[in-house]
């Protein structure tokens, strides 16, 4: 049965962001992106992400778009924490929650979906991001270093 939903006052999207981190030093880490195929913010380099469906867990959301953008598959994800600075999409309000994925060595990626590449970065030399990724993947790479302790 479909539900439909209904509401009298504006209401923001949830997205997800993924910072998958592969390595196992900051020196040695690769960050996992793809370049954007649409707008806004097209051909430019992101964290792999999108919007939340109405039946799914966030965290299934995580894992499916990280598919569905990289190839990447049967990863764990922990939960960094919700960003959600007005303005942070142009399209509209959005909040979304960012999840990390740890990774020993990196895996073979290919960009799907919405995403025209995607690639490992060294942490140490990485492209402008879209939207606040460069934001999240700071607070990934911090809880990243915390787990590496």
């Amino acid at each position: 049965m479909d539900k439909k939903y209904c509401y009298d006052y504006p209401r923001p999207a949830v997205t997800v962001d993924v910072v998958a981190v592969a390595g196992t030093s900051y020196e040695d880490a690769r960050i996992l992106l793809i370049k954007r195929m649409k707008p806004p913010f097209q051909d430019m380099w992101a964290l792999p992400g999108g919007f939340a469906e109405m039946d799914e867990d966030i965290e299934t959301t995580a894992v499916r778009e990280l598919e569905e953008e990289t190839g990447l598959s049967g990863v764990e994800v922990y939960q960094i924490g919700a960003f959600g600075k007005v303005g942070r999409d142009p399209r509209h309000r959005t909040i979304t929650v960012a999840f990390l994925s740890c990774l020993e060595a990196t895996a073979e990626v290919e960009g799907n979906d919405d995403a025209s590449d995607a690639r490992w970065f060294s942490a140490n030399d990485l492209p402008d991001l879209a939207f606040d990724h460069a934001d999240i993947l700071k607070q990934g790479m911090n809880l990243w270093r915390s787990m590496k302790r």
